[in-house]
């Protein structure tokens, strides 16, 4: 009987499993890590719990502060490289702010329409002024200014008045100078409207012809590659030496008026008050002279220009002459940094 006993003890503790604890959560095996006393136990010690202190669960504890650790490590290695990016790249940051506000806008079709709602209408006042208000009491005379001023009528002993010869030739030198302005700057990115086809019409009607233009021009200007700055007509607007002519042509022809007597002066301002002809091209050259300062400071801007040449705003507003000093004193595109950039991304 005894023996059976024994038999059915000794089975007894054979069969029994040991319990081994259920893996507690990482965080609170990391709170409580420093309150576990890892030790292993002597040999003669006896404890209440003793699959607490068994070789293979301190292992997994172990297994468990390791692989903790070494997330922790790797989200700080990772925090530290997007810092040592940003500082690298500082703009980075400004570049995506501006590209989400422009899908922003484009999304939310954002566009500031006022300055070109105020352009269109004063372009059509002026087109019903020009065409309905103007005064013409002297047609025949006009067309006779005209065929002199284009060297149609020969020398019949009639002298014109210098400052309406200098007011011409300065008309015939604006879309030069416009065109030297516009192109490639004020150019459109955001549109499939070329500034060209205005620029050839406004030899013929001058800020008549170019303010369509201004109504519908969308900033800002697409980039310019090398091989374009060689070929015609960007090689010929970008010369200094068409630059230097219009100054000097320009300088001549404002000091030709300016000489002109008083008795000339006077003749004119009877013509502007008469003549429709006259009247218009007046008004021309005065709103030419008014939009130059404005597409000098798109066009500095345009070429990081603006901390350098930013005196030449106040001059640009004197007639024909401060903007051909800013055509000639400003920086090529070649050496702008922004178009070297834009080059050797696209190459």
């Amino acid at each position: 009987m005894l023996a059976n006993t024994n038999l059915i003890s000794s089975n007894f503790f054979i069969s029994l499993p040991t319990r081994t604890p259920k893996p507690r959560n990482s965080s609170l095996q990391l709170q409580n890590l420093k309150s576990t006393n890892f030790s292993l136990p002597n040999k003669t010690a006896t404890s209440k719990f003793p699959s607490l202190v068994k070789p293979h669960n301190l292992n997994n504890t172990r297994f468990l502060v390791q692989k903790c650790q070494s997330t922790l490590d790797k989200n700080q290695n990772l925090e530290e490289e997007e810092e040592e990016e940003e500082e690298e790249n500082p703009g980075l940051d400004g570049k995506a702010s501006s590209v989400l506000e422009s899908v922003d806008g484009v999304q939310e079709g954002k566009r500031d329409w006022t300055t070109s709602i105020l352009l269109f209408v004063l372009w059509g006042v002026l087109i019903y002024y020009v065409f309905n208000l103007t005064p013409d009491q002297t047609p025949s005379r006009d067309m006779y200014f005209l065929k002199k001023l284009l060297n149609l009528k020969g020398d019949d002993g009639f002298k014109m008045n210098e400052v309406l010869v200098s007011l011409w030739y300065i008309m015939v030198l604006w879309p030069l100078v416009y065109g030297m302005i516009l192109l490639p700057t004020g150019r459109s990115s955001k549109s499939n409207i070329p500034v060209w086809p205005f620029l050839i019409l406004s030899c013929f009607g001058g800020a008549y012809a170019l303010l369509p233009y201004f109504v519908l021009w969308n900033p800002p200007p697409p980039p310019v590659e090398e091989t374009e700055l060689s070929r015609w007509p960007l090689n010929f607007l970008e010369s200094k030496l068409t630059a230097g002519i219009s100054l000097a042509a320009g300088l001549g022809l404002i000091v030709y008026a300016a000489l002109a007597g008083g008795d000339v002066w006077q003749e004119f301002f009877q013509y502007f008050r008469e003549s429709k002809f006259i009247h218009v091209m007046s008004i021309d050259f005065t709103l030419l002279s008014t939009f130059a300062p404005l597409w000098v400071y798109n066009d500095m801007t345009a070429r990081k220009w603006y901390d350098k040449g930013s005196w030449l705003l106040p001059v640009s507003v004197v007639p024909l002459l401060g903007p051909a000093l800013y055509l000639l004193l400003r920086p090529s595109l070649s050496k702008v940094p922004a178009l070297r950039e834009a080059s050797s991304k696209q190459k």
